[in-house]
């Protein structure tokens, strides 16, 4: 409990963009989060006062970071889950817990639990050798996705092989692996919910996600043309994914619309997620102010839209040079005053998140131009 303000303390490991934008929300509820940053120019050590700097993967540095905590979170899934362990027999505090945390940071566990489930999944199996490729591709080839079990994120560790052969220096890398069925999809979406320790759960509008490279680079909401009752199915089968595995916190399910209609369950993430930034102003309470509420066992707060069409692109590096970023902002808040704007204090390179845009209105189509067009112009310099 912080003796100044007679509030809990929320510490979150982590620095990046999901710790910063926590820190805002918290400050809204009387807080300052607390974050173990890897260095001082990480995105939250930049705007947080209470940041510790010290690296995840030492227990030493997570044992003094969560000392006086109420509660620790997560920004990422890359906490060893045995240092997790460690700090949960020291009596700390963990949401997610590491028992739930695990189904987010190995694919392989993942997906085990949710095939005992019988959760909606693509085929899948193990992958030891190069035979267990050959015998899967025969079944469900030609063409399959090879994942790394641990470790990958936006579009790393996933590889799409049509030759079972190619899974050899993989294997020889000692990356525990799996493989699973290319989908026929349509597109992707994702569910959102949150959940507190006992139990209460609250569930945002299904979206869709717009994929380039195996980064996201749009999140429309509502899912356009998604059916009520395709809708409830996903937020269900997301509550209960959250309910059955013990969540607490922000569960993001990243689900394939197939080709068919059916509902896969692609990957989980149990923190706030790129999927859910739109809620900042597009939702009643945002995905991150919900994670707090959660982890601090608060009554969880009203997940409807504030307005029929919302459309969040993600801003990306581009080339170096162009105007500069202070310059790009006067233009596009200029072109566009009903655009929002949130950059994350990172230094730019091609292909890196740097921010994110939101455009609000009425008509999906107009919302995802007006997103487009600033995302573009903050990336390159070009337009709006």
């Amino acid at each position: 409990m912080d003796s100044r303000t007679g509030l809990p303390v929320v510490g979150m490991v982590g620095g990046g963009q999901l710790a910063r934008m926590t820190h805002q929300a918290a400050i809204a509820l009387g807080q300052s989060l607390r974050v173990l940053a890897t260095s001082p120019d990480d995105g939250a050590a930049l705007v947080a006062a209470d940041t510790v700097i010290g690296q995840h993967t030492d227990l030493e540095a997570l044992r003094r970071f969560a000392k006086g905590c109420d509660v620790v979170t997560f920004d990422h899934e890359h906490v060893p889950g045995d240092h997790i362990r460690a700090l949960e027999a020291d009596g700390v505090t963990i949401h997610p817990s590491s028992d739930a945390l695990v189904h987010a940071q190995n694919k392989r566990v993942m997906r085990d639990r949710l095939t005992a489930m019988g959760v909606p999944s693509p085929a899948w199996a193990p992958v030891t050798e190069a035979a267990d490729v050959a015998r899967f591709a025969a079944d469900h080839g030609p063409t399959v996705v090879v994942k790394a079990a641990t470790g990958g994120y936006d579009g790393r560790g996933v590889w799409l092989l049509s030759d079972p052969a190619e899974v050899a220096p993989l294997l020889a890398s000692g990356v525990p692996l799996i493989v699973e069925e290319k989908v026929r999809l349509r597109r992707e979406l994702a569910a959102v919910v949150a959940r507190s320790p006992w139990g209460q759960v609250a569930a945002y509008p299904v979206v869709e996600t717009v994929q380039r490279d195996g980064i996201c680079v749009e999140v429309l909401a509502p899912a356009p043309a998604l059916t009520a009752d395709r809708a409830v199915q996903a937020q269900e089968l997301a509550i209960r994914i959250a309910t059955a595995l013990g969540v607490v916190g922000v569960l993001a399910v990243e689900l394939f619309e197939t080709a068919g209609g059916d509902l896969l369950v692609n990957e989980l993430a149990m923190r706030p997620h790129n999927s859910g930034h739109w809620t900042i102003e597009g939702a009643r309470t945002s995905q991150f102010e919900q994670h707090l509420r959660a982890v601090l066992d608060y009554p969880l707060g009203a997940t409807s839209l504030t307005a029929p069409a919302v459309c969040m692109a993600n801003v990306l590096g581009g080339a170096p040079g162009g105007p500069t970023i202070d310059e790009r902002l006067h233009h596009l808040l200029a072109a566009d005053p009903g655009i929002r704007v949130h950059l994350y204090g990172k230094q730019p390179r091609p292909g890196r998140k740097l921010g994110h845009v939101t455009a609000l209105g009425e008509d999906m189509a107009e919302v995802r131009t007006r997103a487009a067009t600033a995302a573009r112009w903050l990336q390159e310099g070009v337009g709006p």
